[in-house]
């Protein structure tokens, strides 16, 4: 280890199934834009990770990165090449098991949990891709534990992607955001990501971003 260097007790390297609880927990600990959502999915902890870890890392294994330290997983970077095949993948072979485990919630939609709304999207995928969308076929998000932010690995983990990307020949990157994630926002615009236009199709309380590539 090279004590001369912060970030030395970080690794970044690519995640494996087995990785997966560890994934989902960096999930949930930031699953409230950005904060910890333990307490919003405490009825099923793995929920949210069934739609936002489990199909990259089983799909799109070679976009597909953790953060590790010595005390286990603590962030992840996962993106797709090709969102609308990812898409087409995810509705047709990883969600019908997760309906039958997960039934659809029944009556007022507002007195359902933040599970309940999980498992109706199971159900009822809305994965939005607009045609503006295109030229950035391709799709990431990334989430760091707090232990792990702050350093600059951010910034490492995403140009670790990108570069991945532009191998592959992705002509372009988007991802979503929480609208009220001004911290993730501002990283992102350093990134070199800037705002796409909204329309009034465009999720409510999402701002959605690109980037070209290269």
């Amino acid at each position: 280890m090279d004590v001369s260097d912060p970030n030395s007790a970080f690794h970044i390297r690519p995640a494996t199934p087995r990785d997966m609880a560890g994934a989902y927990e960096v999930c949930l600990k930031t699953g409230d834009s950005g904060n910890d959502g333990t307490a919003l999915y405490s009825d099923d902890p793995s929920a949210l990770g069934n739609i936002y870890v489990g199909p990259y890392i089983m799909f799109e294994p070679e976009l597909a990165y953790v953060l590790e330290d010595a005390a286990g997983i603590c962030g992840y970077v996962l993106g797709a090449l090709d969102s609308e095949c990812f898409y087409r993948r995810v509705i047709q072979e990883w969600f019908p098991p997760l309906r039958t485990r997960h039934p659809a919630p029944v009556g007022d939609p507002a007195s359902w949990t933040p599970t309940q709304q999980l498992y109706y999207e199971y159900h009822n995928p809305q994965f939005y891709y607009p045609d503006t969308f295109r030229p950035y076929p391709s799709h990431m998000h990334i989430d760091l534990l707090p232990r792990a932010q702050g350093r600059g690995l951010g910034r490492r983990m995403v140009e670790h992607l990108i570069a991945k990307l532009v191998k592959l020949g992705s002509p372009g990157v988007h991802l979503g955001l929480s609208a009220v994630n001004t911290r993730a926002y501002r990283f992102y615009q350093k990134m070199g990501f800037f705002d796409l236009p909204r329309s009034e199709s465009t999720p409510a309380g999402v701002i959605f971003m690109a980037r070209r590539l290269p």
